[in-house]
């Protein structure tokens, strides 16, 4: 591998973005210090504004470390230079995010209140606003917080759903701070979702289908189902409205993506084929099983039975080719998992299947195979054109799959 490709697998989400945090007075403020470490790890340039109720629950001194700049607390302390602070924060943000967002910042956002430093710097900032509530349930749902947050949201602001479960007072329901990768991939959507598939139904599969042979064992594949999730994420940051047909429960749903689990080859040819009609994409990327047993065992069977063992195979349903056969209209999409002669069998493929396209690889490449975080993919499309990507990420190579489908629809 060279070192250009090296650097590009290496490149972080958010390289050159600059990041405003603002931690309030919430028990959730010390969990926004995975936050701001995540962040600054994949490339921001954090800087961070606390309340003064939130350093009684967390030392500044932290969230400086975590981002590496000095944290701004008090708008007329320890002025360092004569760029008017909060001004200048505001300029630079190419995101803000408020987190935890108490019910306290939310009603002084909405209301215009300009009273300390983070709700004046909010005020000044034309970047966008991405807001995090957690808070004990009786107050996220009090009717007055309700009407705050959905005043944010018709100015612009994106306002996250808090998640459900066990809070701080020693209650139980939907209050609690969102786990860090959720926020993450609402602040990538905001800064480079582009809304290609606004308004577009997509199914995708992923993962590697299991066929009985007796209660224990199966008949599977390697296949991971990173692809499948990573060009879910993708889809998902383009507004596609996304239906994810998984064979593995291994993965964490991307946010924004419904997921429906399935195990055999034709739980999934049923669940795709309910979602065809209705869907203006469909992507096959899980890997299904060529083959089942004719006759699936309803008790382990012991070795000590038979010194030998014959299982008889029969086909499975071709899905992605009984999509082709009654496509009306839709994109279909492929993928071709190859060890040999991998653009011929793709062709083939892309047209005895009635493909719009065909997402092909050499599985047995170093950095293309299964269960690993690279793919090198060919992309064939049914004018006859094809183009071809050097090694990268399948999360860099999930975007450029929903952007060629975006180009084409």
């Amino acid at each position: 591998m060279n070192a250009a490709t090296e650097n590009r697998m290496q490149k972080r989400t958010f390289e050159g973005k600059h990041v405003v945090v603002g931690i309030t007075g919430g028990i959730a403020a010390y969990k926004a210090a995975e936050l701001v470490s995540q962040l600054r790890q994949r490339g921001a340039d954090v800087h961070c504004i606390m309340t003064e109720h939130a350093t009684k629950l967390i030392s500044p001194i932290t969230f400086g470390e975590l981002s590496g700049h000095d944290v701004t607390v008090d708008m007329f302390a320890n002025i360092s230079h004569w760029d008017v602070q909060h001004i200048a924060l505001a300029r630079l943000a190419d995101l803000f995010i408020v987190a935890p967002a108490t019910a306290n910042i939310i009603g002084k956002m909405a209301c215009g209140i300009a009273d300390d430093m983070l709700s004046t710097t909010v005020m000044a900032t034309k970047a966008p606003v991405l807001v995090v509530p957690a808070m004990n349930t009786n107050m996220y749902e009090n009717g007055i917080v309700q009407r705050n947050i959905r005043t944010l949201r018709e100015v612009g602001y994106t306002v996250m759903e808090p998640e459900e479960g066990h809070l701080a007072c020693n209650t139980s329901g939907k209050g609690r701070f969102p786990k860090t990768d959720v926020i993450l991939s609402a602040a990538e959507k905001i800064l480079f979702g582009k809304h290609l598939l606004q308004g577009k139904k997509i199914i995708i599969s992923a993962g590697g289908t299991q066929e009985n042979i007796d209660p224990v064992r199966y008949i599977g594949n390697r296949s991971s189902g990173k692809m499948g999730y990573a060009i879910a994420r993708a889809a998902a940051m383009e507004d596609a409205e996304v239906t994810l047909v998984s064979c593995t429960t291994e993965l964490p749903v991307p946010e924004g993506v419904t997921v429906c689990y399935v195990k055999n080859a034709r739980d999934l040819q049923r669940e795709m084929d309910a979602r065809f009609d209705d869907c203006d994409v469909a992507i096959m990327a899980a890997a299904v099983s060529d083959y089942r047993t004719k006759t699936e065992a309803t008790q382990k069977i012991k070795k000590e039975a038979c010194d030998s063992l014959t299982i008889e195979l029969e086909l499975n349903p071709d899905i992605l080719y009984g999509l082709g056969q009654k496509k009306k209209g839709q994109f279909l999409v492929g993928f071709a998992a190859e060890t040999n002669d991998v653009i011929e069998h793709g062709k083939e493929k892309l047209q005895r299947k009635n493909l719009d396209m065909l997402v092909a690889n050499d599985v047995s490449q170093k950095g293309a195979g299964f269960n690993v975080e690279t793919n090198i993919a060919s992309i064939l499309y049914k004018d006859h054109t094809m183009e071809q990507f050097p090694i990268m990420t399948k999360e860099e190579l999930g975007h450029v799959i929903i952007q060629k489908i975006a180009e084409r629809l």
